[in-house]
């Protein structure tokens, strides 16, 4: 799928992700992982603004997003919630930024859509200054061996519909990478990763 098609798709979704924003009082796993960030933050994938409540207020975010929908949305919540952002409409994939160039880079589910996580996983490693970190929230395939046959299954569906894949091995992808992962977490059959990492600069590759 070419992006101007998948970024059409996340037009299309902008306002039922902005309501679903607004309708959730608390995320507990956002919660524990983004209030952790600190300093220049590179938010990639920033969607309708949904890790915004939970930023500590000394934060200065740069939000990137290739929707333009979603990232008003995300403007919206960041004038409703005092977040201090700058916004970059704009394929992450595409980017380049210079090397250590930020205290904490956010992913939250985002390495689903990506055609290579893995570069990405390797730019941010480079984005990120050599005492920052790197804090993921991704989704991936089951330890169950039904759901994870089922989500192969989807996975064609998921692409078209919403260019999301559902049967990627996030673990595998952590570990090809470049990142140094300091503490991870597995949730909901083991589908959902909350990862809390390092960039491992002996190992930039890009």
């Amino acid at each position: 799928m070419n992006k101007e098609n998948l970024a059409r798709k996340f037009d299309k979704q902008a306002k039922a992700y902005e309501r679903r924003r607004k309708q959730l009082t608390q995320n507990e796993w956002r919660e524990r992982l983004i209030c952790g960030a600190k300093g220049m933050v590179l938010e990639v994938g920033v969607g309708a603004g949904g890790n915004f409540p939970y930023y500590p207020k000394d934060v200065i975010v740069t939000a990137v997003d290739f929707s333009k929908e979603m990232l008003s949305s995300a403007k919206e919540a960041a004038s409703e919630l005092g977040v201090r952002a700058e916004f970059v409409l704009s394929d992450i994939e595409s980017c380049d930024f210079p090397e250590g160039s930020f205290d904490t880079i956010v992913s939250t589910l985002t390495l689903c859509g990506y055609k290579d996580p893995i570069a990405m996983l390797n730019k941010f490693n480079k984005w990120t200054k050599a005492d920052g970190q790197i804090l993921l929230m991704e989704h991936g395939t089951s330890s169950n061996g039904l759901i994870r046959s089922i989500q192969k299954a989807v996975d064609p569906l998921f692409l078209k519909v919403v260019g999301c894949h559902q049967n990627r091995d996030m673990e595998h992808l952590f570990q090809k990478s470049g990142i140094h992962i300091i503490k991870a977490e597995r949730h909901f059959m083991n589908m959902v990763h909350l990862v809390w990492a390092k960039p491992n600069k002996n190992n930039v590759t890009i």
